[in-house]
C-alpha cells in the first residue's frame, strides 16, 4: 500500500486511483465518484450493491440529491441531528450522480458525513468520495490499516509523517495503525419513502422502526 503525503493522496484521488482512510465505523475504501467502478473491481463487489457517497459536510453532498426546498426540510433536519455520525441517508439522486457509484440505476444515493476528524479533513480536500468498507465482497470488514495494506497493496493511504502532521491540529490522538480504526459497527441506513424514514439497516445510530430520529 503506497503511503503518501496529503497532496499525493489528493492527486491519487483526482487520477481515479483507490485510497483508504479511517472513519467512525470501519475504514473506507474510496475513489472519486466517477471511478467507483474501480472499487467494484477491487472488491469483486456485485453491481446491485450501490456505494455510499461520503462528504465533509451536508452542503458538499447536496448537489448529488434531487429535491425541492420542501423536500429538504425533513432531510436536513435528520442530517443536522446525526451528522457527523454513523447514519447513512438514502435520498433521490440528481443527474450529477455518476453511474459508477450505482450501476443498477435505482435513482437513489446513500449519503454520509463521518464523525471522524481525519476522514472529514481528507474529504474537505478531495470533495465527496464513493466509499465502502475495505474488504473483499462477502468477507468481514477490515478494521486496521495494517490489514488493509496486506489485502489491498495498490491502495494509497497517508504516511505516518502525514498523519502526525494532520493530527497535531486535532484534539484526539493518532491511533496506532495496527489497532482497530473506528467503532467496528456499521452505519444505520434510513431511506426516505412516502414522506417518512424506513430503516433499511440497523446500526450505530438508534432510529425507531418508523425512522423517527
Amino acid at each position: 500500500m503506497p503511503q503518501v503525503s496529503l497532496l499525493e493522496l489528493v492527486a491519487a484521488v483526482q487520477a481515479g486511483e483507490l485510497v483508504s482512510f479511517p472513519t467512525d465505523t470501519v475504514p473506507a475504501l474510496a475513489a472519486r465518484p466517477e471511478a467507483g467502478d474501480r472499487i467494484y473491481a477491487a472488491k469483486d463487489r456485485s453491481p446491485d450493491k450501490p456505494l455510499i457517497l461520503m462528504g465533509a459536510t451536508l452542503a458538499d453532498l447536496q448537489p448529488y440529491v434531487a429535491g425541492s426546498e420542501a423536500d429538504w426540510v425533513p432531510w436536513s433536519t435528520i442530517a443536522r441531528r446525526h451528522w457527523p455520525g454513523a447514519l447513512t441517508l438514502v435520498l433521490p439522486a440528481s443527474d450529477r450522480l455518476p453511474v459508477a457509484i450505482n450501476p443498477q440505476g435505482t435513482g437513489t444515493i446513500g449519503l454520509r458525513v463521518p464523525n471522524h476528524p481525519l476522514a472529514r479533513h481528507l474529504l474537505s480536500h478531495t470533495g465527496p468520495l464513493a466509499t465502502t468498507s475495505a474488504n473483499r465482497s462477502g468477507q468481514p470488514p477490515l478494521v486496521t490499516m495494517a490489514a488493509i495494506a496486506a489485502s489491498f497493496p495498490q491502495v494509497s493511504t497517508l504516511s505516518i509523517a502525514a498523519l502526525a502532521n494532520i493530527y497535531q491540529h486535532f484534539d484526539s490522538p493518532m491511533p496506532p495503525l495496527d489497532q482497530p480504526q473506528g467503532s467496528g459497527l456499521p452505519s444505520t441506513v434510513a431511506q426516505w419513502q412516502d414522506n417518512g424514514w424506513a430503516v433499511l439497516r440497523v446500526g450505530a445510530v438508534d432510529l425507531d422502526p418508523a425512522g423517527t430520529p
